[in-house]
């Protein structure tokens, strides 16, 4: 009986025996055979992602075919092991279309598909990557929010998503990825608050938020960041104060605050402990207070930038310690005293071997510039809109490697020295608004690197050198408000092929204008206005075809207005006023359709005026003293030109009479005025200069005294108005006997110089029937010899429009608030999209809304006005 049983037992475990070598033979068998399920799943997953994505010409994705094994396809990297798919790499492969669902890849550590042209949303299956390590979906176009499902990847290290539109919150659980030691999420349009539980990312080396709409404070929380060396949270809505917590991150190396709302004392009996810190920007903020000395304990600084605050005091001399700092701006604050030696701390920069750019415009810096500054290396050293005075040292010469130099709006005088010439590599060189005098140097020619030269608004004089031909990258060349005199140099023009830009209006040029002009062909703005010129307008105008900007107003010259301007298909304001021209107006002027302002008034035009393109707009155009003008549109009330051709009401017929008296009057008009010339010629020969020269624009220089007569003493009985800045006068000017407001700065009241210059800037550049004319300036010293500013202003007879409005005893039609509201319209669309550059008015009310005879509203006072340049 104990066979039987051991002869079962031993079946028994020759059965178990072979089911463990069975099993064990079918796992080798799967482990062997390929695919499984996993990679297959991955491949399919690959294969969506291809369909959902356009791909260009023999791109990345055309060569994911079956011919080869997924993890062979470009961009893919599998694991060894499992071949399940590891890393997706395809950055820069102009890859478009929507993200599609990739939770599928589990085992995806890196997932890199930046700077293509992806759009849509981030999926949300994202979150399904436990694995993934590093995320780059920069510079795309990727939209909606950052989904917080990517808080379930605990594993990542680097989060970027820099460069798309992205919207909504930054997800508070970002504070829970306890691994993370980049995250970069700038350039988008995200809001909300920074969250404070960032604070918890203890690992964190790079946080990055700038080029936001973020605002709120900023978290106390981050200062608990130990591991932070670049923080970035520039271009927000952040305000407040920045927390003192962070001024002891002693691992930071880049603390980036610039353009937020953030204010308070700026680092106001602080401590802190940055010793590695080497990049430190808080510009375009709110700050206030003075540049602490204390800053100086950060030996290693390379970049302070301060700049757009509201800064006080000096500059600190203990910055000179930086031996690496090479940026320094402390522009756009109210640095200084306006008083001799505020620029003495610069001394202390003589060891600075490394500093290459400083910028310390729109302060109140006064004194001379000291010396030491050019002993240093520096590119660019801007220093404008301050009170500095005496000459340009003649050692600018050693700045050889100077790329950018810019001193206007101060207080300069003298010669420009010869030495300027040595500086080889200058690229842009700004002088205008001081009072130079003397010859523009010949060895500007030398400077084959500027593009941009602007020495406007000086006392210069004599010709325009011919050695500027050289500078053959010029593309602005700004020379207006001097006493630049001869010919405009043929040779010069010609030979500027870059030139975009060229101001000489407010000169005393004689001579034709050179018809080379007509080889610039990148020219869009030119400004000859009052001037001397004479002969015929250059027919080869008509081939600067890109021209936007002509005003050769206020000049001698003849003949007709060319045909060739038909090709000036961009032109955009044209004034050839008060000339000399005669003959028709050209019909091919009604096809230029960007044409918004044509003025040809005061000139001996005759015949047709044209109906079509811009002279259907009356507001447009202005003829006024073009006797023999006919027809147009029935606004223009000219007389029909069957009229003239018949002598309509038999006045034909005494035309030769009336031309013949009018002949024998001029010539006795012109004999006795020239009597009158040598008589007086004798008693006029040694005195000053007449103040009524022209200045531009229609402008007369005029005096202090003229200006102390035209007002009755500044009688309060001709007081008209006051405002933040000044008070304003009606006047009568002896030149023309026509009634005048004249504005005058109060310059004891803070702002009031930088409202000065504010206008005048803005008002060079803008004409248009519904904004306020400017007659012209004057900066002088009145009879206590203080310094004194007005600006002169056609008068407006029916004074404000807040008076109107306000008034008891009279009141506003409807119509009459309807018309000026489309003044007020038309005024602020040719600012904002009609000028060259946006201009913001900045101080749009009733009070500065001003209404003429016929009740035309004029837009006025821009003392603080602003150009907008192109935000990018």
């Amino acid at each position: 009986m104990e066979m039987p049983v051991f002869s079962l037992r031993l079946q028994w475990w020759f059965f178990l025996v072979n089911l463990v070598i069975c099993i064990r033979s079918l796992k080798l068998e799967s482990l062997s055979s390929t695919p499984t399920f996993g990679n297959e799943t991955d491949k399919l997953a690959l294969l969506v992602f291809k369909n959902h994505l356009a791909d260009v010409p023999n791109g990345v994705l055309s060569s994911w075919n079956d011919s080869l094994h997924f993890c062979q396809w470009q961009g893919v990297t599998c694991s060894r092991r499992h071949q399940r798919v590891t890393v997706l790499r395809l950055e820069g492969q102009s890859l478009a279309g929507s993200l599609p669902p990739i939770g599928n890849l589990t085992f995806l550590r890196e997932l890199v598909l930046s700077n293509n042209n992806l759009q849509g949303s981030i999926p949300t299956d994202i979150g399904l990557l436990r694995r993934l390590q590093h995320l780059n979906l920069s510079t795309n176009s990727l939209q909606g929010e950052i989904p917080v499902e990517l808080t379930n990847c605990s594993n990542l290290i680097t989060v970027d998503l820099t460069r798309n539109n992205l919207t909504g919150q930054i997800p508070f659980p970002f504070g829970h990825m306890s691994k993370l030691l980049i995250l970069r999420l700038g350039r988008n349009s995200l809001t909300g608050i920074i969250p404070f539980t960032l604070g918890n990312l203890s690992s964190l080396q790079h946080l990055s938020m700038a080029f936001n709409h973020l605002e709120g404070g900023i978290p106390h929380d981050l200062g608990r960041l130990k591991s932070l060396k670049i923080l970035y949270l520039g271009v927000n809505n952040l305000s407040g104060m920045i927390p003192s917590s962070l001024y002891n991150l002693s691992s930071a190396i880049e603390l980036v605050f610039t353009a937020n709302r953030l204010s308070g004392n700026f680092m106001s009996s602080m401590r802190f402990s940055l010793p590695q810190l080497l990049r430190f920007a808080i510009a375009q903020n709110q700050f206030i207070g003075i540049i602490p000395d204390i800053l100086s304990n950060i030996s290693g600084l390379e970049l302070l930038d301060v700049g757009e605050n509201y800064l006080t005091g000096q500059v600190p001399g203990g910055l000179g310690v930086f031996k690496d700092l090479y940026w320094l701006c402390l522009e756009s604050n109210k640095l200084g005293r306006g008083m001799s030696g505020d620029l003495n701390s610069l001394n202390s920069f003589t060891n600075t071997s490394s500093l290459r750019f400083m910028s310390l415009d729109r302060n109140n810096f006064g004194g001379v510039l000291p010396n030491s500054i050019f002993n240093l290396s520096l590119q660019s050293l801007t220093l404008g809109d301050n009170r500095i005075s005496g000459n340009i040292p003649g050692d600018i010469g050693n700045l050889i490697n100077l790329t950018t130099f810019g001193v206007a709006q101060n207080d300069f005088t003298g010669v420009i020295p010869t030495s300027i010439g040595k500086l080889q590599n200058l690229r842009q060189l700004e002088l205008s608004w001081n009072r130079l005098s003397g010859l523009l140097p010949s060895s500007l020619g030398n400077l084959s690197q500027l593009y941009y030269l602007n020495m406007s608004h000086n006392n210069l004089e004599g010709n325009i050198p011919a050695s500027l031909r050289n500078c053959q990258n010029m593309e602005i060349l700004i020379l207006d408000n001097n006493k630049l005199s001869g010919s405009v140099p043929a040779n010069l023009i010609g030979q500027l092929n870059q030139l975009r830009s060229l101001y000489l209006q407010q000169n005393l040029l004689t001579g034709s204008f050179p018809a080379e002009v007509g080889e610039l062909k990148n020219l869009n703005e030119l400004l000859v206005s009052d001037n001397k010129l004479s002969g015929e307008i250059p027919m080869e105008l008509g081939n600067c075809l890109v021209l936007e900007y002509l005003d050769m107003a206020r000049n001698s010259f003849l003949g007709n207005i060319p045909l060739s301007f038909g090709f000036l298909r961009g032109i955009r304001f044209l004034d050839l006023s008060r000339n000399n021209l005669s003959g028709t107006i050209p019909k091919e002027l009604e096809h230029l359709s960007a044409l918004l302002s044509l003025n040809l008034s005061y000139n001996y035009l005759e015949g047709e005026v044209p109906s079509g393109g811009v002279f259907k707009n009356v507001s447009g155009i202005s003829i006024t003293g073009n006797k023999k003008l006919c027809g147009g549109i029935r606004q223009l009330q000219l007389p029909a030109c069957s009229d003239i051709e018949s002598g309509k009401n038999g006045k034909g017929k005494h035309l030769s009479i009336k031309i013949i008296i009018a002949i024998s009057i001029t010539a006795v008009s012109c004999l006795a005025l020239i009597v009158a010339s040598v008589l007086l010629y004798g008693r006029k020969k040694t005195s000053i200069k007449s103040s009524s020269t022209p200045l531009g624009y229609g402008h007369l220089r005029v005096t202090y005294q003229e200006l102390l007569k035209a007002t009755g003493e500044f009688s309060s009985s001709n007081l008209i108005g006051m405002g933040s800045f000044g008070s304003v006068y009606k006047g009568i000017l002896s030149q023309d006997k026509t009634p005048v407001a004249v504005k005058v700065l109060n310059l004891q009241q803070r702002g009031a110089a930088k409202s000065f210059v504010a206008e005048c800037m803005v008002l060079r550049k803008i004409q248009h029937r519904n904004l306020l004319s400017i007659i012209t300036s004057c900066s002088s010293v009145d009879h206590k010899g203080s310094e004194f500013k007005a600006l002169v202003f056609e008068y407006m007879p029916n004074g404000s429009l807040d008076n109107w409005l306000h008034h008891e005893s009279r009141s506003l039609s409807f119509r009459e608030r309807l018309d000026i509201a489309i003044d007020l319209a038309y005024a602020l669309d040719y600012l904002h999209h009609q000028c060259q550059t946006p201009i913001v008015h900045g101080d749009l009310k009733p009070s500065n809304v001003l209404l003429d005879a016929d009740m035309v509203a004029h837009v006025g006072d821009f003392g603080l006005a602003k150009f907008l340049p192109d935000a990018n």
